[in-house]
């Protein structure tokens, strides 16, 4: 059939290992004003929707923020890639070098996962550069040994094959995606989306997030331990969707709630409620309820010109004790290290600066609680948060 070529930028210039801490502040490699680079190898026979999901979320010019966010480029080992099927043909972008001058190396969707891949992500991970594996690009990860040892998702159609070819990286099957510090890697297609407004709100903060999911009209924040596919009955008498009993909710963040009264609200029993949340969400009332509380702190935060305690009273949170332990435990970040970081300009200190992944920067503000510490794989999330006044507790 005719193909069609695809345009794309050239791969030159910059400098490598970029201060990943320094994103928000636009700075890498200390250099004011150069903007964190994120290339994106695409491979022979690559999956089109996850590129163009990279595309959206990192390429797109920002006008309503004022400001662009990355430095973003595509590249390839020849001049001319066929895409998936041959829909169409991938011309004008840059060569491999390009992946040498990359902040963030996003290696995407590919079908033929028994074909090995190139050396470039071994060299971009010696150098510290983040790592990024989308659906089953967690293949061409773990194919450079860079997974080895670490956790790592992958579409669940793949799970049981990459068990069997790589059993020394702990997958982790049943989640969105795993930040797994220098290196992330997320499920098959709309995770795509997921990881990358999660990468988003790491590097720039909730609020910069936000703006981004709102011009791609997606949810902002889904958590990275929901389930790959949802259970969703038909109902057959009424609708029990939680949406009404959510919105409700996240008008009353700063008021006390208990399972009980919620479950009173969506006249179930609290046993039938947890069960929907479960369901519906991939976690529990207790989890989505701190992790709103939480994202609403940040934002706060983000926004300046109110004090810490104000902020914790405002979110639910309760205390400055209580806030302060929640962000440590979901951002990395104290809620004065959140503000200078992401704060307005004439709150910011000097920047926090680390290399790409290090576990001093920020997660994000994160939609849902986790049960553990990190903040991208949580899968019941019952205690997180447990010890909030005003979160949800048992009746």
């Amino acid at each position: 059939m005719a193909q069609e070529s695809l345009q794309g930028g050239d791969g030159s210039g910059g400098s490598d290992g970029a201060r990943a801490g320094d994103v928000a502040a636009g700075v890498t490699d200390g250099v004011p004003g150069r903007l964190h680079r994120v290339v994106v190898l695409v491979d022979e026979n690559s999956n089109p929707f996850e590129l163009g999901c990279a595309t959206e979320v990192f390429g797109l010019h920002r006008p309503e923020l004022g400001r662009d966010l990355y430095d973003f480029r595509l590249c390839a080992a020849g001049p001319r890639t066929r895409m998936r099927d041959g829909f169409f043909t991938l011309t004008g972008v840059g060569d491999l070098s390009a992946a040498d001058t990359a902040d963030t190396l996003i290696v995407p969707n590919r079908p033929d996962v028994d074909v090995p891949r190139r050396p470039a992500v071994r060299r971009a991970h010696t150098r510290g550069a983040r790592l990024v594996g989308l659906c089953s690009g967690a293949f061409t990860l773990a194919e450079a040994g860079v997974l080895e040892g670490r956790r790592a998702t992958a579409h669940w159609q793949w799970a049981d094959d990459f068990r069997a070819r790589f059993p020394g990286v702990h997958l982790e099957p049943d989640v969105l995606f795993v930040d797994d510090g220098d290196i992330l890697t997320s499920a098959g297609s709309a995770a795509a989306l997921d990881l990358g407004l999660h990468l988003v709100r790491r590097d720039h903060g909730a609020e910069v997030a936000n703006a981004v999911s709102r011009r791609l009209v997606f949810a902002a924040h889904r958590d990275g331990g929901q389930r790959q596919f949802v259970e969703r009955p038909v109902p057959q008498t009424r609708d029990t969707s939680l949406a009404p009993l959510l919105e409700w909710a996240q008008e009353r963040l700063d008021t006390p709630l208990t399972v009980a009264r919620l479950a009173a609200r969506a006249a179930v029993s609290p046993a039938t409620l947890h069960r929907r949340f479960r369901t519906q969400l991939g976690t529990t009332p207790l989890a989505w309820l701190t992790g709103e509380r939480l994202a609403l702190a940040c934002r706060l935060i983000e926004r300046g010109g109110t004090g810490f305690e104000a902020v914790a009273r405002l979110s639910g949170l309760g205390t400055p004790g209580n806030l302060r332990l929640q962000m440590q435990r979901h951002t990395g970040l104290t809620p004065a290290a959140y503000r200078a970081r992401f704060g307005p300009a004439d709150a910011r200190a000097a920047p926090i600066r680390g290399r790409a992944g290090a576990r001093t920067r920020p997660r994000g503000a994160q939609g849902h609680a986790r049960a553990r510490g990190d903040a991208a794989t949580q899968r019941r999330g019952g205690k997180a948060g447990a010890s909030a006044p005003g979160a949800v507790t048992a009746p």
